[in-house]
Parts: C-alpha cells; structure tokens; sequence
C-alpha cells in the first residue's frame, strides 16, 4: 500500500506531539461514566426481543431498505413511526434520518439559503458546523449561551438586512460538552422579537428532561415557537437514527432538498422496529426518574468533595470536570480507569485549549457507591 503524502503525516505527527492523538479503543468492562446510554436502553434485552418480535409479527422479513427512501428503501415502518414521533414530540411532522450528523447536515446545508444569517452557539456540535459550512448563507457564532451577545448581533444583521432575509438561531438544548443548557424561554422571546427562526439540537435532552423524556423543548411548551427541532435516538434511546420534527412544508422542503436524506440508503426495517420499540419503553420505564436521582445525588458529591469551582454547573446527565491540559487530564482519566471507572478524557482540538476536561456521563443504572467512589478518587488525583 501507498504511503500517506508528507503533509498528512505530519498533522498525525503533530497531533502525536500534543498528546491529541485520536484511536479507536475497544469496548471495556469497567464501570460507566462514558457512554450516552443514559437509561440503558442500548442493552435493554425487553427492547431487543419486542423489536424482532414487531418485525416477525408484522411479517417484516428483510436486513436491508434495498435503496434510498426516495426510490425503494421507504420502508412502511418509516410512516408507522413518523406518525408516532410526531404525536408523542407534539409536532405538525417528523422525518427521520439516518443519524444525528445526517439530520444536522442536511438540514443545514440545505434550508438556510444565500444571503441568509445563521447565529449559532460557539459550543454548538460539529454535526452542525459540518452543515453551516456546505450552507450558502453568511454564519456568525455568539458567545456560549450569552443572550446578550446574540441580541446585538440581531439587531446588526436586521439593521443592515432587508425583511425578505432569513436569521436562523442555533443552539442546543443540552450542551455535549459542557452538559449545560441555555435559558430557552428567554432564546424564543429574543427570536420572535427580531422575527428569527429557532432551531434547537435536543439530542442530550430526549429521554433525560420532561415527563416520559419528552426533551426540554416540549417540557416548557415551546414546541409551537421552535422552527424545527432535531432528536437523536443514539444517546438516550439506545438505538440509531435521528429526526426532524417541524411543519408539513419543513418536511416537503427536506424530502426535496435535503441531500443526506435524498442521497443515502435508508435505515434497515430493524432499525426503525427498534426506535419503535424504545419508545414504547420510554413511557412505561420507571429509568428516568432513576436517572433524575442520580443526577441529583451527582451534584450533592460534588459540592461535598469541594468540587464546585472545576465542575461545570449542570443539571443534565452530563458533568464535566476542568483539568487543563492534554496530558494531565488523560492522565488522570487512566488512574480513574485503573481503579475500574471508565471515565473519559475531552482533549483539544476537540474543545479549545486550556478548558480539557474529564466527562463524566451519569445513567439509571449507576448505582450510589460508584458515584460516591469514582468522586472520591477524583479528589486523590486533583
């Protein structure tokens, strides 16, 4: 085989020489704190068999969509659960994709159009920016959840823009890397004041925030303010694939303009079975309120073992912990991983330099002992 040209291997050398290195790690037996598997859907073995069981019982007998949704991979499962995610998201619509990043890229790459103004978070997913960058419309990021910062650079663009411009407004409801959450009441005042549309990633708040894991969004009833909202089912839903939830017309535009669901083999009938059955779980499963506990009890340790100052406030299932430096913060995380705890290091580039961190992920099956633990050797290694 061809070696790699010199100039690639030398951005793998200097992400060798800043301890960034990125690799693949097999999965481990330790203790979870890493996983989006909050409520432990993904092993769920009721999930399992329900959704082999729907498939057989409704005589469902194939591996593959055989081709895009467009041609003949629309599978009559993906009706059956559009129509379902739609009433329990309280949506006029959905569209389901094939994954979060699939979702986020064609929905950005293909609804803003040019000249338009996109303001997004600067914490924002990279899903997102991939689909801000193949958009034409012109893109500015406002400071992390500063409402401040986005009101001036709304009343910038209207200023100087003409009524005909779009402004889309782009943030997360629960932030990936930080686990916080911008003040959403207050976001959608500011877009209807300046006439913006707001979209909102909900993927780390569905199954965590609301009765029955509705997301955040729709716990504080701004389904109907929201221009579009998009939920992945890979985090707390334990399956795979994503949707976008919005009006009939939002859909139409999507299904006729939205290249990575146009361009793309749709998802296997088992797939969708399995978001079926998750979701059915979802509201019968007694696991978040389970996971509302330990994330409560999560945050008393941390103010017990004087923690307040390097954790990120955060009342998701997200706490990330400060330890500046690549090298330090992978360091600690191996101690933590050697006393059986797997605990995840977030290394520049992936979030600025000087804000590394260790993520601790919180689930319902967490028990008490092991997030009592895992804190109090975080304070031997700190």
């Amino acid at each position: 085989m061809k070696d790699l040209p010199k100039k690639l291997q030398q951005k793998l050398e200097e992400r060798k020489a800043s301890n960034a290195l990125r690799k693949l790690d097999n999965q481990n037996g330790l203790i979870d704190f890493s996983s989006n598997d909050y409520l432990g859907f993904a092993k769920s073995k009721t999930i399992f068999q329900n959704s082999h069981d729907y498939l057989v019982g409704h005589n469902i007998i194939q591996n593959g969509s055989t081709g895009s949704r467009l041609l003949s991979g629309n599978n009559q499962l993906y009706n059956i659960i559009e129509s379902m995610l739609a009433s329990f998201h309280n949506s006029e619509t959905a569209l389901v994709y094939n994954s979060g990043y699939d979702a986020n890229v064609g929905f950005f790459s293909s609804i803003p159009q040019r000249n338009d103004i996109i303001l997004y978070d600067e914490f924002i997913h990279a899903s997102i920016r991939d689909g801000i960058k193949m958009s034409n419309a012109k893109a500015y990021k406002f400071k992390h959840n500063n409402l401040n910062d986005l009101e001036q650079k709304c009343q910038t663009e209207r200023s100087r823009s003409p009524d005909e411009i779009d402004i889309y407004i782009v943030t997360e409801s629960v932030f990936s890397m930080d686990g916080d959450s911008p003040n959403l009441l207050e976001l959608s005042k500011l877009c209807q004041r300046f006439g913006a549309h707001l979209v909102v990633d909900e993927a780390h708040a569905t199954g965590v925030f609301g009765k029955q894991g509705v997301g955040m969004i729709q716990d504080l009833g701004l389904e109907n303010d929201v221009f579009a909202r998009i939920i992945t089912f890979g985090k707390a839903m334990g399956c795979h694939g994503a949707v976008v939830f919005g009006s009939e017309k939002l859909k139409q535009f999507l299904i006729n303009f939205s290249r990575s669901l146009i361009y793309t083999t749709g998802l296997p009938p088992h797939s969708l079975a399995t978001i079926h059955a998750a979701y059915h779980e979802l509201i019968s499963t007694s696991n978040i309120y389970k996971l509302k506990g330990n994330i409560d009890f999560f945050r008393d340790e941390i103010i017990i073992n004087g923690f307040q100052d390097i954790f990120i406030e955060s009342y998701s299932a997200i706490h990330c912990c400060i330890i500046p430096g690549n090298e330090r913060v992978k360091l600690i995380a191996k101690k933590l991983q050697d006393y059986g705890f797997d605990v995840k290091p977030i290394l520049s580039p992936t979030i600025s330099e000087g804000s590394e961190r260790l993520r601790f992920c919180l689930h319902s099956y967490n028990s008490k002992k092991e997030m009592s633990e895992v804190l109090r050797l975080l304070s031997t290694f700190v």
